[in-house]
């Protein structure tokens, strides 16, 4: 089949997850297509097709993009092992089922991004669109001028060579920091090489939108000219 969209694409439009996780889905079997089981990862289908994933139909829903502001305390994740508080507990029902894009860790706070939109969460996350990403960091020790060239330069870290886009001065022991490449934990790891301990992260920005004055556990739904401002350069 020729038209239509590749399967991947149409499972990530149903909000079943990332295209990513949607071929390891149809590599396992567990994709049907018009009531057949579907492995090929080539496969395309069109609207009139009935599409079923481990035996329930999946169509496609409308696109949500909500952006929310983490508190510090909670997991980006819908369940956690250890019963901390997750941020899908401060979501209403009717956006529990969005995917959040990234993530900041529990001690981290500020603005992700949450949607059923395979695609955009595509391109927020792939190093070639080189998406902006800025935060307020506050260390526990006056930032030396000598290390702000160093994490331009890039620096040594457990993950290897990282570096940051921009870092600026706010006062002695507060920070801008721009990343538009990002490594799990970057930020905290490239302070921690240089004998630093970060004591508040806060990102304010993805693209050219910006948190404002949401409050932290709060939420909107962000129109198409505000989408756009994520991916603009």
């Amino acid at each position: 089949m020729s038209e239509g969209v590749r399967l991947n694409k149409y499972l990530a439009s149903c909000a079943v997850g990332s295209r990513r996780a949607c071929d390891e889905l149809i590599a396992s079997g567990r994709v049907e297509v018009n009531g057949a089981p579907c492995v090929k990862l080539a496969t395309r289908v069109a609207p009139a097709d009935h599409v079923r994933v481990d035996g329930k139909r999946v169509v496609p829903k409308d696109e949500i993009v909500v952006i929310f502001h983490k508190p510090r305390g909670y997991v980006c994740t819908r369940s956690d092992e250890l019963g901390r508080q997750t941020i899908y507990d401060l979501l209403p029902d009717t956006l529990k089922s969005l995917h959040h894009v990234g993530r900041l860790d529990t001690d981290s706070e500020g603005m992700l991004i949450l949607t059923n939109d395979g695609d955009l969460s595509q391109q927020l996350m792939h190093p070639s669109k080189s998406v902006e990403k800025e935060y307020l960091v506050t260390s526990n020790q006056a930032f030396e001028n000598v290390h702000l060239d160093q994490f331009l330069q890039g620096i040594f870290t457990e993950e290897g060579k990282l570096k940051a886009k921009q870092i600026d001065r706010i006062s002695a022991r507060r920070l801008k920091v721009i990343l538009d490449h990002g490594a799990k934990r970057q930020i905290r790891l490239m302070f921690e090489a240089l004998g630093y301990q970060v004591t508040k992260l806060l990102r304010v920005r993805i693209g050219n939108l910006w948190l404002g004055d949401l409050e932290p556990g709060r939420w909107a739904i962000l129109n198409a000219k505000e989408i756009s401002m994520l991916l603009a350069k």
